[in-house]
């Protein structure tokens, strides 16, 4: 039988909070920036709790399939308790996953004031850096976008995975065909997960580029 290989869905949130002090005439269009993106970060704060669970999630439904697999359909009523109890595991990802997207679109609704404020800046080196903060975040949402939907799809796939091993007369052709499915599904996984969090990476060093260029005191060393 083939090996069901998976990958988790990890993501690198957008980090770097710090404090910045306004002057006595009210905020410049790049302290209005900065506090946006920091604002951007704290709307991140419920994707980047989700990776732990997510992780376990998937350690505890590698353990099922793994004993189900041993099994090797010789005990029935054994192979349909546990492929019951992956079904609930595959459900939970999921939900996690919909909290993850929706912290993600907080995150993005949010960056929009963020670009307005950059979009005022004036001083050539930080508007520079600005533009080019505003590429890497978008580049990065619309990673995750298709990362998530990709996850989706390869969770689907899982779901129908145990569903097949609730029947007793299933085959060991369609077992293995559907198993080469998952695993192409998490092979795309793992290489928009990778392009996502090479995107945060970027994102997270270009923010620091532009607070410099902005002599934004972020309170960081």
């Amino acid at each position: 039988m083939r090996k069901k290989n998976k990958w988790m869905l990890t993501g690198v949130s957008a980090a770097m909070a710090g404090t910045v002090l306004a002057g006595c005439m009210g905020p410049s269009p790049s302290e209005q920036a900065y506090e946006a993106l920091e604002n951007v970060v704290s709307k991140e704060a419920p994707f980047k709790k989700e990776q732990e669970p997510l992780l376990k999630l998937e350690q505890e439904e590698n353990k099922l399939y793994n004993e189900i697999v041993a099994l090797g359909m010789n005990d029935f009523d054994k192979i349909k308790k546990l492929s019951a109890e992956a079904l609930e595991l595959v459900e939970d990802r999921k939900a996690r996953i919909a909290s993850e997207e929706k912290s993600i679109q907080a995150s993005e609704e949010a960056f929009k004031d963020a670009e307005e404020a950059l979009g005022k800046i004036e001083e050539k080196e930080a508007a520079a850096e600005g533009e080019e903060l505003q590429k890497l975040m978008n580049d990065r949402y619309d990673a995750y976008g298709k990362l998530a939907a990709s996850y989706k799809v390869a969770a689907a796939l899982d779901e129908e995975l145990y569903q097949m091993f609730q029947k007793k007369d299933l085959k060991l052709e369609d077992l293995e065909a559907h198993i080469e499915k998952i695993n192409a599904s998490y092979k795309e996984v793992k290489e928009l997960n990778t392009k996502f969090n090479e995107y945060t990476d970027q994102y997270n060093k270009a923010k620091k580029e532009f607070y410099s260029a902005a002599d934004i005191n972020t309170g960081e060393e």
